[in-house]
């Protein structure tokens, strides 16, 4: 192969890979079908300043409520364990920020399991919210990986499964105001967890547990804004 084809194909690779960069929001394509509808997301940034899809009602405001009904957040679809993440790994991920959720709504408001056991006469919003997702994905190109020889080198890498991946959690949610069924708030997030050396490495509980703090502080700032 001549030292111009070489470079043409280096090129090509790096463009390929380095467009192919993951996105800090959830892609309409992860979208799980947990929320009825997804019409007016917008791209925003949280409280700590991450990506974030979201649609808040006009002229809702947390302040005009007093009981939040939640329970824990739902697995769906429903889990399918493998390799990287087993069934274990999920329902700790499930009860960690299940726990993390209700922690900053109990600051504020009075959390009951179910709509029936909501105070009468109570201001009632309904939390609906699912892990919808957990993934480890390759890291994208770096700048100095993009020249000829070492793009075919990282893809060659990329391809064995030696490249550091990312992992990613995939949150939905809804608010919805009990008296009116009318959903007030939709959220759809994907957070980053710690890095894992390789596509052997199996994801675990402890590698989300910084950006679940993250989430409950921006949680905590949402409804106390």
């Amino acid at each position: 192969m001549n030292i111009s084809r070489t470079f043409l194909i280096g090129v090509g690779l790096s463009s390929m890979l380095l467009g192919g960069c993951a996105s800090q929001v959830t892609e309409e394509e992860q979208y799980s079908g947990f929320l009825p509808s997804y019409e007016g997301l917008r791209e925003t940034t949280s409280a700590n300043g991450q990506p974030v899809m979201r649609w808040v009602a006009d002229g809702f405001s947390p302040n005009d409520y007093d009981t939040v009904v939640f329970n824990q957040l739902e697995l769906y679809p429903a889990p399918r364990p493998d390799d990287r993440v087993n069934l274990q790994t999920l329902q700790e991920l499930q009860a960690l920020t299940s726990s993390s959720v209700k922690g900053v709504l109990a600051q504020k408001y009075n959390v009951v399991p179910s709509a029936n056991t909501a105070p009468a006469a109570s201001r009632t919003l309904v939390l609906n919210a699912a892990i919808t997702g957990v993934s480890a994905t390759n890291e994208g190109m770096q700048w100095y990986e993009a020249l000829p020889v070492t793009a075919v080198a990282g893809a060659v890498s990329r391809a064995a499964g030696y490249r550091d991946q990312n992992t990613e959690l995939f949150l939905e949610a809804n608010l919805v105001d009990a008296s009116t069924g009318q959903a007030v708030v939709k959220t759809v997030r994907k957070v980053r967890g710690e890095n894992l050396e390789d596509s052997t490495q199996a994801i675990a509980t402890n590698d989300f547990k910084l950006a679940i703090r993250g989430l409950a502080a921006d949680l905590n700032a949402f409804i106390n804004n």
